[in-house]
Order: C-alpha cells, then structure tokens, then sequence
C-alpha cells in the first residue's frame, strides 16, 4: 500500500485529504480543526516513509490558490483597516515577534544550541518558510566553503522539528482564549460591521407617518440628522396610489412608508416619524414587486451602487444585499462583486428588464474568469520574484506566498480595470480557497511527517522540539492576552493577527472556521507583510548574534 501511494501522488493526496477531512470533523469541546486537520493526517502518513510526499509544487500552487484568493476578498477592508488602527496593530505584532526573538536567545543559551541550528529553530516555531531560506542562503554567502554544507543540515533539523509545534500551539492558543475570554464571535461581527464583513438580521416594517412636522424635512436630511441606518422603499400618501422613496421624499402625517433596516434601528424611526401601521405595505405587490436577483452580469460587478442609477433607469431601488450569509443594507457607494444576491422593488413590468441588467444567471456564476484570474496570479508571482532591498545589503523576495497576497489585496480593492473584474464569485472564492488550503496542508504535512518523527527521539531532538514549544506557545498566549486585554482587540480580528504573525495558513483555516466571518482575513492580511520581513531579518540577525558569543 505504501509503495503504491509512492507511485500515485495524486493517490496520496486524496487519501489524506479524506482523512483530513474525517479527522477534522471532530468536536473537541465543542470545536473541530476543520480543513486544518489535512496537515495532522499528512504529518501521519508521512512518517510512515521517507518518499511518502507530494511533489514541491503541491505545495506551491495550494499557497498561492490559498493567498490570492485570501487577498481579493479581503483588499478592501485591508485598506480601510490602516484609517483604523493598522499602523498600531502592525507595531503591536513587531513587538511581539520582538519577543518571539528574545525568547530564542533564551532557549539557545539555556539549551546550548548552536546558531545554524537556533535560526532554523526560530523559523520553524514561527512556521515561516521564507525565512529558513533567507538563512540558508545567509550561511551560503558568509560561510566558508569547507564548513558550510555541514552547518546547512543544522536549521533544516531545527525547522523540521519545531514547525509541526509552531502549528499546533497557535491553534490550541486559539482555541484557549475562545474559552477563556468566552467570546462571541456573532456578537463581534455585528460590532465589526464597519469593516464590510458583518451582517445583521434585517427586516421591513410599515410605519405609519403622525409627527405633524416630519414634512419639515426630507428623507436624506432625516437620515443624516438622526443617523439612521435604515433604506426607506414604498410609501403610500393619502388615496393615492404607492410611491418609491427618494432622498428628496417629504412625509406627511397619514402617509405610510415601509422601512427597512435592524429591529433597534427601526424602532429608532418609529419613535421619530409616529407609529408602527396595522397594514403591511410590504407584502402589498400590487403596484410594485420585489425579488432577489443574483448579479451575474460581469459589466454591474465592480461598481457602486450608485454609479448603476437604478432610479433614474428603472424607476427600482436596491433595499438588501446578501453575500454568502451576511446580509447588510446597501450605501451608494457599496460595491456589487459576482454572487451577490440583491432585494429589489421596482413595478412588475420593469422587473424582467431589471433582472437582465443584473444577470440573474446562477449557472454563470458556477464558471471562473480564468482570464482575470490567471493574470492576476501572474502578476502576483512576478512581484515575489522583486529583490526588495533592507539594510547591511541584505534583501529579500515576497516569495509565493507574499507576492500574489500583495497582489490580490490591491487588485481586491480596485475591483475592475477597465473590463477586467477582478472578483470572484464568493463561492467561487471560497471553492478556490478551500482547494489550496487542502493542497497546502497535505504537501507540507507529508513533506515533514517522516523528518519530524524520525529526528525527534534521536540526541537532540527532544531538546528542540521543547525549546520550539516554549517560543511559539509563550509568544502565542502574550500576543493573545496583550491583543484581547490591553489594547482590546476583537478575537476575530486577533486571531487573525495571530496567525500573520505566524504567518500560517493553518492557523488562519481554523480561525475562520471558529469564527463563521471573514474578520480574521482582514487580521491576517494586516499583518503578514510586517511580519514576513520582520522574521527574515531576525533569523539572520540570530546567527550573527550567536555566532559571535
């Protein structure tokens, strides 16, 4: 069996990604790993042989499927983080992974390591392949020739040891602060919805119009006025027959206008404007009709809302947006992507008109642009191939997985080129994502499983595979209890920062998984260039600084 899976890598794969799959169904006090559990079955067949493994390049196209698709759905709040507090939650990491250094000086006097085998050790407890590179080819170019093939066996050991832990301690911090912060990550996303990640429970409500100076002013005044969050629809004056709500609408008492937005928000109007109405306008389509339509239509993605003049061109507003199973109100300048499902009202006769302009075509979203999408994966490799400069004539590169991240989170932001739609499909998205993670995870794990299990009993492999333990879990449980504590810091956005600060896909798949947002996206992405270079640098600083005690 074990030869045949030899012969058969795409065999392998599919073996341990159902393993995977049955291991990551398992509740463990209420939580599961998930797709993270790919890499633990991997780490487990591989050990069984030393050719047990899938080819490099698995590995390479899972990271990049995984990242890119990371950076275009999380570009925008990527960037309306750093009007946040980005450049604080980039120092706050810095400091951490400061700590992170300090803790491996600690551990290398306290274990008498040695430097090759001490940078390796840092780079695999802080689960970072571009930084085990950086240091290889450091020893390379200032070691001499006789002694550095020797000392280059050192930080591949320490690596191979402590990544598995570097994995496993970022999860169970996780998992701990979950529990012991008892966190409520629905809760969190309601709080976070400025992000453009959350949702809330939305519903209509007919109101019934009775403060005799509501006509003082229109509804856009109102609105800004009172900050309501709420989309006004059809409204009925009198006699007359239904209307549609413009900004320029005055209400006048008697008038009854349906009102949709959160229970809280709504209760807000009706305190404001009169009464809650016997009659549900809402449900009346007689004269005006509502449905949800899917854009589908490549030429609406990609523009806000207001750019469309649904008015003014169908006499139709937009009242709901839903992606994936977040639904929120639309603001004009919210971008509609592909897979989006809106709630319109427009007359019944303009409603096929309006369902052709938005597509409404759920078979065309099923199919990927392999055109946009190719290019954008190019153009992401391109830039982690870029010699990026640092101090001392050092440099280093984005690599595969920091090039097409950068990439994706800018061409995520712009949205469309011209007419080149840069978004996916969200369950296009998501489908890619999960694939790259499934590749990723199966590909590192059986590549380690055989090196972890075999050099962990020999002299020394203990001994490292604690020191490994203590900088990734005492680094984990300070940047938790530091994020969450004193700068307050939501858990879904920390734990995100906690795995950028790992730089660890599998510590992102089961932040996601816990916490049922896109929140911890918008952490990682954050983070992970600051954290990229930060520990490239401080790998290679480690050598020098022990090489020299």
């Amino acid at each position: 069996m074990i030869q045949l899976l030899i012969e058969n890598p795409l065999l392998l794969f599919f073996t341990v990604a159902a393993l995977g799959y049955i291991l990551g169904e398992i509740k463990i006090g209420g939580s599961s790993l998930g797709v993270a559990a790919t890499l633990f079955a991997g780490l487990a067949i591989g050990a069984l042989h030393p050719e047990l493994r899938l080819p490099e390049i698995i590995t390479q196209l899972g990271l990049v499927l995984f990242v890119y698709t990371i950076g275009l759905s999380s570009g925008p709040g990527f960037f309306a983080s750093f009007q946040r507090k980005g450049v604080r939650d980039n120092l706050f990491i810095f400091g951490m992974l400061t700590l992170a250094f300090m803790l491996t000086v600690s551990v290398s006097v306290l274990f008498d390591l040695g430097p090759a085998l001490t940078s390796g050790l840092f780079a695999g407890s802080l689960t970072n392949t571009p930084t085990l590179a950086g240091v290889l080819e450091y020893i390379q170019s200032n070691v001499s020739a006789s002694t550095a093939p020797d000392i280059l066996n050192e930080p591949v050991v320490g690596y191979s040891i402590a990544y598995p832990v570097g994995v496993i301690g970022m999860i169970l911090a996780v998992s701990l602060a979950q529990r012991f912060f008892r966190i409520d990550y629905a809760r969190e996303s309601q709080q976070l919805k400025d992000y453009g990640v959350a949702g809330k429970k939305l519903e209509p409500r007919t109101i019934r119009v009775t403060r005799g100076d509501a006509g003082r002013e229109t509804v856009a005044e109102m609105v800004r006025k009172n900050g309501w969050d709420v989309i006004f629809g059809r409204f009925k004056h009198g006699d007359e027959g239904l209307s549609m709500t413009t900004g320029s609408t005055r209400f006048q008492p008697g008038d009854l206008v349906v009102a949709v937005g959160s229970r809280e928000d709504l209760d807000r109007v009706v305190e404001t404007l009169g009464e809650p109405a016997g009659e549900l306008l809402e449900l009346d389509r007689s004269q005006y009709d509502f449905r949800r339509i899917f854009i589908s239509n490549p030429e609406v993605a990609g523009h806000p809302l207001q750019d469309l003049n649904l008015l003014e061109r169908f006499g139709a507003i937009v009242t709901r947006i839903r992606r994936g199973d977040v639904e929120w109100l639309p603001k004009g300048n919210t971008v509609l992507e592909l897979g989006d499902r809106v709630r319109v009202v427009a007359k019944p006769e303009i409603m096929p008109a309006v369902s052709k302009f938005f597509g409404d075509s759920y078979r065309s979203l099923s199919e990927i642009n392999l055109f946009s999408f190719s290019l954008g994966v190019l153009l992401g490799l391109l830039v982690g191939l870029i010699p990026i400069p640092l101090p001392g004539g050092l440099e280093f590169k984005l690599g595969l997985s920091g090039g097409p991240l950068v990439v994706g989170l800018i061409l995520g932001k712009v949205g469309r080129t011209g007419p080149i739609v840069w978004h996916l499909s969200y369950s296009g998205n998501l489908l890619l994502r999960q694939v790259g993670l499934a590749l990723f995870f199966a590909a590192v794990g059986t590549s380690a499983g055989h090196a972890f299990f075999t050099t962990l009993p020999r002299a020394g492999g203990l001994t490292i595979f604690v020191a490994g333990a203590i900088i990734t879990c005492l680094t984990a449980l300070a940047t938790v209890w530091v994020g969450y504590r004193v700068f307050k810091i939501p858990m879904s956005l920390l734990s995100g920062m906690l795995a950028g600060l790992q730089t660890q896909p599998a510590v992102l798949g089961y932040s996601l998984q816990q916490s049922k947002n896109e929140l911890p996206n918008i952490g990682y992405a954050t983070v992970f260039p600051i954290a990229t270079i930060t520990k490239i640098l401080y790998a290679q600083l480690l050598f020098i600084l022990l090489s020299r005690l």
